[in-house]
């Protein structure tokens, strides 16, 4: 009875559907308002009309419809969201659609022009297309999640366009298009989406929803959403980037990271010790988030108290005290916050990102001062985020020592063993290859670069790409002596190029170095790399 409380809150009564005669009354609204406005007419003649309203139906909607029906009594009641969507099923039955599964195809058979923005004829875009357009703006927020899941993407785009709107897939880092909707139908669909997400369908400022939650398609299959929604106006309206939450809790662990046996004994090294930081570095979509929940995951022990501040919490992890933190809580205020929590005599505490001065220099504190500090920091290096860091607070050797490990990742495409095709480089690129390999760090070993040997991904009819799934290449740079005495020189003299050789110098091996490794191996291409590296 949770409905039923709330409308106790709100002042409206609450009215159970489920025992009321459903009559339907077309003439008060038509369906795309019922959609938009979240409310259905209950009871209506030329006197009175009684809506039913849910709990995220906005106040200035129902003032709205006071306004419009001046001629009858107008009345409200909160009803719940399953009322709600079993009397849309009565006036908007759903149609009988074959959900086709979605295919990644070769971008020059699904690409269009940027001219005509429109899906060739026949491909899978224009099928999944005709789907989009048939079903309800419910059906299509589940059945893209189900496919985005089932396809291991990471984002759902939605783009709009000024002949219609674009819905691209990320899948192993790369976008792919799957769909064109029409703007009609978009502006259902993005009235269900804002509604469920929490946010305004017609904001003018960029912002930050949720959805987690299931949903009945017409099918009757059952579907879990759990996303993340950014959206941000447009000259053509709304665009939104969904955000998948489908990583397994039970998979947050070191050993699924991927890491060297080398990368492996460093970590395990710095975590060991009860105080300092540990910083992940990478762009968006390099696999931060999921590093950091890792090293959580391996220290939440019952004798270990772990506290986050989170914008926004992205995974429910048992035995952890999770705080999400609104995203306009920055500088000064974000700093108090995480005072706050360092007074709470935390073992270990995350902080999401660290974003700007006082939030950095509150966190080295508390890294000097008995706590584990893990976070992230956007930067392209290891040792560009270290110079950065150090630009934020000053250069301090107290500062310095308190940071023990700086891990910078990129995610890469894994190339299907099934398919990947093997050839023999050329003597330009050899030589290119072999420079970077001669400068790996001193007792790391070198393979054998006169008779190379590298792959390129094959095709299939299952696998176009002949890609499957993705790696983690990475860097370590740890306080070593000779790294530390560079942090003591004044900020106009340091730069990261020479942080770099002094972190290679003593052990650390780049990620271009790590990425190179591997394609050699032939876990990935050259190509990829070098995509990512820059």
């Amino acid at each position: 009875m949770v409905t039923a409380r709330r409308a106790q809150v709100l002042g409206l009564n609450y009215v159970d559907t489920t025992k009321l005669q459903k009559q339907l009354y077309r003439a008060v609204l038509t369906v795309p308002e019922m959609y938009q406005m979240k409310v259905v007419p209950l009871v209506a003649d030329d006197h009175n009309i009684h809506f039913g309203v849910i709990t995220t139906t906005s106040q200035q909607t129902i003032n709205g419809l006071k306004a419009r029906f001046t001629d009858q009594r107008v009345t409200f009641s909160i009803v719940s969201e399953s009322g709600y969507r079993d009397y849309m099923r009565l006036y908007d039955p759903p149609k009988k659609v074959e959900y086709e599964d979605i295919r990644i195809e070769d971008k020059s058979k699904v690409a269009p022009s940027p001219q005509t923005a429109t899906p060739d004829p026949g491909s899978i875009v224009d099928d999944v297309s005709r789907t989009l357009d048939q079903v309800r703006p419910d059906d299509m927020l589940a059945y893209l999640v189900q496919q985005a899941y089932r396809l291991k993407a990471s984002d759902i785009h939605l783009e709009c366009q000024k002949e219609n709107i674009r819905v691209r897939f990320r899948v192993h880092g790369v976008l792919h298009p799957v769909a064109y909707i029409s703007h009609d139908k978009y502006r259902h669909f993005s009235a269900s989406l804002a509604s469920a997400a929490d946010v305004y369908a017609q904001a003018t400022e960029p912002q930050t929803g949720h959805i987690s939650r299931s949903y009945k398609m017409a099918t009757g299959q059952d579907v879990t959403v759990n996303l993340r929604v950014e959206t941000v106006p447009t000259v053509y309206g709304m665009d939104a980037v969904m955000r998948l939450f489908n990583m397994r809790l039970d998979l947050l662990k070191l050993e699924n990271l991927g890491l060297s046996p080398k990368e492996s004994a460093v970590v395990d090294d710095v975590i060991q010790h009860p105080t300092g930081m540990v910083l992940i570095v990478g762009p968006t979509g390099s696999g931060k988030t999921t590093t950091l929940y890792s090293l959580i995951s391996t220290l939440n022990t019952p004798e270990v108290k772990i506290i986050t501040l989170e914008d926004p919490v992205e995974y429910n992890l048992p035995g952890v005290t999770q705080i999400p933190v609104e995203g306009e809580l920055e500088g000064h205020d974000f700093a108090e916050r995480l005072r706050a929590v360092l007074r709470l005599d935390p073992d270990v505490v995350m902080v999401g990102e660290i974003r700007d001065q006082d939030t950095a220099k509150t966190a080295l504190q508390g890294a000097l001062t008995g706590h584990l500090v893990l976070s992230t920091f956007h930067a392209g290096s290891a040792s560009a985020a270290l110079t950065r860091m150090m630009d934020m607070v000053g250069v301090n050797p107290l500062f310095a020592s308190a940071i023990h490990l700086v891990m910078a990742q990129r995610l890469i495409r894994r190339l299907d063993d099934s398919t990947k095709q093997a050839y023999q480089p050329d003597e330009t690129l050899k030589s290119k290859l072999k420079a970077v390999i001669d400068n790996l760090p001193p007792g790391d070993a070198k393979p054998d670069m006169s008779n190379l040997t590298l792959y390129r991904p094959g095709k299939s009819a299952e696998n176009p790409f002949g890609f499957n799934g993705q790696l983690a290449i990475r860097e370590q740079m740890r306080m070593t002596p000779g790294v530390q005495q560079l942090l003591k020189l004044p900020a106009n003299q340091l730069n990261n190029e020479m942080l770099q050789a002094k972190a290679v110098e003593e052990g650390m091996r780049t990620m271009l170095q790590d990425g190179i490794l591997k394609a050699i191996a032939g876990e990935t291409t050259i190509e990829e790399v070098y995509r990512v590296t820059g």
